[in-house]
């Protein structure tokens, strides 16, 4: 059983274009609401979602609740603002479903993102993201391309072994710290991230910054490489066709044209 989980807060405008697809991927659609002032918790319902509150505290808190309130042995986690196409939730499945993974997050390194480009703010969300990765990889050996998309699938099994802490959206890389250091098996896809459909961000970087990277090394100096597990717990997404290797590649018909000679002219 599959359970898609989307945790919102005041997300009226865009949750339902979310549902509408994503319920066609999964047994079980679980909405964690944030006490919404507006219609979305109706909408939620009016798609045939089961709807629970979080306590209030953040993204991180409503993550816990939807691992603790779905019935699935695989949970899928997608935003409510229409910037993950549902249609890629068969891509984070594949290899959990295949027996190769346990936990698969997107990567809008190699998928592609509306958002880490265009402005210095931007470019340092990018920045920082890198960074953090980086020492991601450093640390558990592995080779991660994006640490902090929300975009994943993972074993409930696994999801409640990880004894999540963090209350904001920094509850994305402890995810990964803790998938990690756990043994467990890790791949990534390339999923688009897409700009808001509407209204913005509440996440104010500049605030959270100095938290994020707290929180990268205190959950990597707590959580150290589990010793005897191999590297190939980690398994990045290879492309099964990239246009070099296409088998429909055929010869160009076009005689080349014969090579130039070079002609001594006497004067």
């Amino acid at each position: 059983m599959i359970s898609i989980i989307v945790c919102a807060r005041n997300e009226a405008a865009d949750i339902g274009h979310v549902l509408r697809k994503a319920r066609h991927h999964g047994d079980e659609l679980l909405v964690v609401d944030g006490h919404s002032t507006d219609e979305t918790v109706r909408i939620a319902e009016a798609y045939g979602a089961r709807v629970v509150s979080d306590n209030h505290r953040g993204k991180g808190d409503a993550i816990r609740v939807g691992i603790r309130e779905a019935r699935g042995e695989v949970l899928v986690f997608i935003d409510a603002d229409c910037s993950h196409d549902p249609d890629d939730i068969p891509l984070l499945l594949g290899p959990i479903l295949a027996g190769t993974a346990d936990h698969v997050t997107g990567s809008r390194v190699l998928g592609g993102s509306e958002e880490l480009h265009g402005s210095f703010g931007k470019f340092c969300r990018r920045l920082g993201s890198d960074i953090i990765t980086m020492g991601i990889n450093l640390r558990y050996g592995v080779r991660l391309t994006d640490s902090q998309n929300g975009f994943r699938a993972i074993r409930a099994s696994v999801a409640r072994r990880l004894r999540l802490r963090e209350n904001i959206t920094t509850i994305e890389q402890e995810m990964i710290i803790k998938t990690l250091a756990l043994g467990a098996r890790m791949a990534e896809v390339p999923t688009m991230e897409y700009a808001r459909r509407s209204g913005a961000s509440s996440i104010d970087v500049k605030r959270v910054a100095v938290w994020y990277v707290l929180s990268w090394l205190g959950y990597m100096a707590m959580n150290p490489p589990p010793r005897g597990v191999p590297r190939t717990t980690y398994r990045q997404f290879e492309n099964p066709s990239p246009w070099w290797q296409k088998e429909d590649d055929v010869e160009d018909d076009v005689e080349a044209e014969p090579p130039v000679r070079a002609v001594n002219r006497q004067g």
